[in-house]
């Protein structure tokens, strides 16, 4: 975290002195960012599959969770319901049991709408076109943007919550109100 921090500082300096973001600092920002990657990786469940349907359930359990939260309730989800279909064919009653205790239940309903909707809809694949995604109860920008790159390898314009609040520390000192369309 320290090698982060003089990192990130050594950015910023770089920032303030210039007032702009040239090559040499976007270079200096995105290696702390990957250092901090390379030295802080963890093994989760939803990286060592390809399947867009387990990364789509991993997204959304992951909104407004923390992520040692979800390892277990993902686990045990993907083993229960193993296919969008099997999803849609649940009940809405043995979604929520499997859910419980990771909150905003509202989450696994969308979940179970949506999957049925794949299932009608996409012929049970999820969609890879982020426009799409949207249209799927609980899915936002965010949610959707991340199944488009993780599930599809797709390019798509996101930047996560905590990336955001870093670059926001490097490049705009003491604002803490920053417009999206700024970042």
């Amino acid at each position: 975290m320290d090698k982060l921090l003089d990192g990130l500082i050594l950015v910023r300096e770089s920032y303030i002195k210039k007032k702009n973001i040239d090559a040499t600092i976007k270079r200096k920002f995105l290696s702390c960012i990957y250092d901090f990657y390379d030295s802080n990786y963890r093994h989760l469940p939803w990286r060592n599959t390809e399947n867009p349907y387990h990364i789509l359930v991993s997204e959304v359990m992951l909104q407004q969770t923390q992520v040692s939260r979800v390892i277990d309730k993902y686990l045990l989800f993907v083993k229960k319901f193993p296919t969008v279909e099997a999803l849609a064919k649940s009940s809405l009653y043995d979604v929520l049991a499997v859910w419980q205790g990771l909150g905003y239940n509202r989450r696994a309903q969308y979940l179970w709408q949506a999957a049925q909707i794949i299932v009608s809809q996409y012929n049970g694949s999820v969609p890879d076109d982020e426009a799409e995604l949207q249209k799927l109860p609980g899915l936002g920008k965010a949610t959707a943007a991340s199944v488009c790159i993780f599930a599809f390898d797709m390019p798509a314009l996101y930047i996560e919550t905590n990336v955001r609040t870093v670059y926001i520390y490097s490049f705009f000192e003491g604002n803490q109100s920053v417009p999206d369309a700024m970042v």
